[in-house]
């Protein structure tokens, strides 16, 4: 099925809007503005819809590419507010040890529900012989009794251990920072449906940004464009 069918721009027009929103966190009348310089008049709201359409769409082609995470690291598992329609939500977000992203799950609340649900999504989506024995958290119990569930229902390794020194996930505090500059630049989200639908977009140009897919296109400048074009089939 072609997803630009019935669209009036060209597919490589707005896969590289698309690309740039969320890769740099430019505003839609930014962009909008950026478009008009090189001839292409398009309003800012149907640069919103396009992302809404085709972030989360990038996300789910490129999973293949972004989510491999080293066997030979340490998980670090925390999360950071973000503002969705004048109300808190909760991002949890996952590294390993190197700063490679594995997975985000955005939660209205931070609880042990919560928690669990994002583990468990981290835990269907990597293979066996990636599951780390070593998980790095915060204080929070949240993510303790998650776990705790997971190894009860078989569907984590017994030996995972669990270690709580806040020193130890400075990395993905630092992560937080970068991710966060982006989406401070997109002026806030009206609800979490949207939300979610650009942050996936953000996620996995981040994810490529760090060199998670370099394997692919062997660190060729336009390699990142290039993989993008071809998961749309262009």
């Amino acid at each position: 099925m072609n997803p630009f069918k019935d669209r009036h721009f060209q597919r490589d027009i707005i896969l590289w809007a698309v690309r740039w929103y969320c890769k740099y966190g430019i505003s839609y009348y930014g962009l909008q503005e950026m478009l008009a310089e090189r001839g292409v008049n398009v309003d800012h709201s149907t640069i919103y819809r396009w992302v809404q359409r085709y972030g989360p769409g990038m996300e789910k082609r490129l999973r293949g590419y972004w989510r491999n995470p080293s066997a030979f690291c340490s998980w670090h598992l925390d999360g950071t507010c973000i503002r969705v329609n004048s109300r808190w939500a909760y991002l949890y977000r996952a590294v390993d040890s190197s700063g490679r992203t594995i997975d985000f799950y955005l939660s209205p609340r931070r609880n042990s529900k919560s928690a669990y649900r994002f583990l468990g999504k981290i835990l269907n989506n990597v293979k066996g012989w990636q599951i780390l024995h070593l998980i790095n958290t915060d204080k929070a119990p949240t993510e303790g009794c998650a776990l705790a569930l997971l190894k009860r229902e078989g569907r984590c390794p017994p030996d995972v251990e669990h270690r709580q020194i806040k020193y130890r996930n400075n990395v993905i505090g630092c992560d937080h920072g970068k991710l966060k500059r982006i989406i401070d630049a997109t002026l806030g989200f009206k609800s979490r449906k949207t939300a979610y639908a650009i942050i996936k977009g953000i996620g996995v140009m981040r994810a490529l940004r760090k060199g998670q897919a370099e394997n692919v296109y062997i660190g060729h400048p336009l390699g990142e464009m290039r993989l993008v074009s071809r998961v749309f089939e262009i």
